[in-house]
């Protein structure tokens, strides 16, 4: 099959490309970084440099294609995070209209039917075009955006300490934890980028008639639980992770100098997870979980934790 693979070399994209060409496939690697090309021909893949703002590109690279695995890369820098999202859903389905594409794999969330700002599943409806949206759950790979709050350092991880784990805490050196309006006892489907790379493999190769949902997930447990599985790699076994209300949230991602906008759809995310909402509509399509355990990612983790 000739497959096109979006999202350069990310966590998702450079494992996917790898199972596909290992397959016997044709593929063909989307980057808007010209320094990935070197990179991308190595292994074994077709490099298409350009951006996915870019329709023309899109259509002229998704043509003759036999499927298209489509994601829209998070930016932090973009100050309406929902209206990035939908500017690029669109783009990506008139490419995929003008080039008549007929199997079509798209990266969705695991909360994106319960954010209003983040749902653009909805702009392909109108494709003729087998679809399968993929939610996953929350990515192992979140834990590198939290390393700071882990090693606790500064005046501010000092402070945090203090705050959140008390003066002893903070005398002894227990300082670091995680935090967010999710987090202590609820329990969360946690997600490794190779199982989602299996998944969407798997799904690329299918003709499903209908529009299909699946729903991805390595491992579920509380997030208290997944902080000592990270605080255990690290050498701190006392990590713990702090639930926070929404306004508390939204204050710490205002001083973080976020987008107000951006702020306002994350931290509407986490509410979802906090819900539950999102794990009940996990339970109920019953997925297949994936192969990698968190244990697995930590010690990964932990090396790129020590190295900095």
């Amino acid at each position: 099959m000739n497959i096109i693979v979006t999202g350069s070399l990310g966590n998702i994209s450079q494992p996917l490309t790898k199972i596909l060409i290992a397959q016997g496939h044709t593929v063909t690697v989307v980057s808007s970084d010209p320094k990935k090309q070197i990179t991308i021909e190595a292994l074994g893949a077709t490099p298409a440099i350009g951006s996915i703002a870019d329709v023309a590109f899109l259509a002229n690279t998704f043509k003759g294609a036999d499927a298209v695995y489509a994601m829209i890369p998070l930016s932090f820098t973009e100050p309406d995070l929902g209206d990035y999202l939908r500017r690029m859903a669109e783009n990506y389905a008139q490419a995929l209209k003008k080039a008549k594409t007929q199997r079509i794999v798209l990266m969705s969330g695991w909360a994106a039917d319960l954010v209003k700002g983040e749902n653009v599943e909805h702009i392909f409806n109108d494709l003729d075009a087998s679809i399968t949206i993929m939610r996953p759950g929350s990515f192992y790979t979140n834990f590198y955006q939290s390393m700071n709050l882990i090693k606790g350092k500064g005046l501010i991880g000092k402070f945090l300490t203090l705050r959140y784990s008390g003066l002893w805490a903070l005398l002894t050196g227990k300082n670091g934890l995680l935090m967010g309006n999710y987090g202590g006892d609820d329990r969360i489907v946690f997600v490794s980028p190779k199982d989602i790379a299996d998944a969407v493999a798997e799904e690329l190769l299918l003709m499903p008639k209908e529009k299909t949902i699946r729903y991805v997930g390595s491992q579920e447990m509380t997030c208290n639980e997944a902080a000592k599985i990270i605080g255990g790699a690290v050498g701190k076994p006392w990590l713990k992770w702090v639930l926070l209300s929404d306004k508390e949230m939204l204050q710490g991602l205002k001083m973080a100098k976020l987008p107000e906008k951006l702020a306002e759809t994350l931290v509407e995310m986490q509410a979802a997870m906090h819900s539950g909402k999102t794990l009940e509509n996990f339970h109920r399509s019953q997925p297949k979980m994936g192969k990698v355990k968190l244990s697995d990612f930590a010690k990964e983790f932990a090396a790129v934790y020590h190295q900095k």
